[in-house]
């Protein structure tokens, strides 16, 4: 098990690596730039802007220069936000995303998997198609439409919430934004849970569990399930690093002050080194829970050996 870690953590340096190449250079061959405002700048200020931030050498030493820097830590200033550094900004919002997406991913992964199991103990059943048609639609309606129409609902109409920012961090503060966030995830884990949970419920070693009279309830939990997380858990990592780095279309529309705000603000005004580096902090995030999904594969299926 030591060896594979090590080995997943080596080969996760070159893909970090081509990620980071990728994603610096089509930024900036995207048009414009971070000074390029609707009123142009005076030439002696853009020169010096320019020189400053060392936009005036040449791309290939920009990138070496970046990269060198980046392997430290240092992901440069912001252009926007510019009496702050990229590591400080994302070190000020990352707690804010990690804790929200903690809860949107708690309640995706336990909700989509309760509502699974059920639809699936009872196939072709009204619930069956019920549970399916709303994850349909989970599936289907964006984040930018769910979180205005709960906000509408619950915070304008009802006054039962309130309909964005942070607060003091209390719960009736996360509710709509972690609900907003977690139903297209939801929707994804119930229609998983659901497929794999009938084709686990129809194999062999199932059949001969319920014909040694084992109860229904050890049949289905402790027995069924095992093999139903397969494709549940093979979701999990990416969905994960979605949701604890931050939705940037949730926390817009709740004004949530986490890093998925920096990457929308980032790429409409052009500033390379914010863009960047949420890219870094993403890519980072999948890596690690791509690797702790494949350790727990392992330990689900015992077919799967990490030699």
């Amino acid at each position: 098990m030591f060896s594979f870690v090590l080995r997943r953590l080596a080969s996760a340096v070159p893909t970090l690596f081509i990620v980071v190449t990728i994603s610096f250079f089509l930024m900036r061959f995207a048009p414009g730039g971070p000074f390029n405002l609707e009123r142009p700048l005076p030439p002696a200020t853009m020169e010096n802007l320019m020189r400053a931030y060392q936009l005036d050498q040449p791309l290939w030493r920009q990138y070496l220069t970046y990269m060198g820097n980046a392997v430290t830590g240092d992901f440069g200033p912001s252009y926007i936000y510019k009496d702050n550094s990229v590591a400080e900004l994302i070190g000020k919002g990352l707690p804010y995303s990690v804790e929200l997406g903690f809860y949107a991913l708690l309640l995706a992964l336990v909700g989509g998997v309760i509502v699974g199991t059920f639809a699936a103990l009872r196939q072709n059943s009204a619930l069956d198609f019920a549970v399916m048609s709303v994850a349909t639609v989970g599936v289907t309606v964006p984040n930018f439409v769910v979180g205005p129409v709960l906000t509408l609902i619950f915070a304008i109409v009802l006054a039962w919430l309130p309909a964005g920012g942070w607060g003091d961090g209390s719960l009736r503060f996360l509710i709509l934004p972690m609900i907003a966030l977690a139903l297209p995830q939801l929707a994804v884990f119930a229609r998983l849970t659901r497929g794999s949970m009938i084709e686990a419920l129809r194999t062999d070693h199932i059949r001969t569990a319920r014909a040694y009279g084992l109860p229904a309830k050890s049949v289905v939990v402790v027995h069924a399930m095992r093999g139903a997380m397969l494709p549940v858990v093979s979701y999990l990592a990416p969905c994960a690093a979605a949701l604890l780095t931050g939705s940037a279309v949730v926390e817009t529309i709740f004004t949530i002050p986490g890093v998925g705000r920096y990457f929308v603000l980032g790429a409409i005004n052009r500033d390379y080194t914010l863009v960047m580096g949420t890219v870094v902090l993403i890519a980072i995030f999948v890596i690690v829970f791509n690797l702790a999904v494949d350790i727990l594969y392992g330990l689900l299926d015992p077919r799967v050996r990490h030699d």
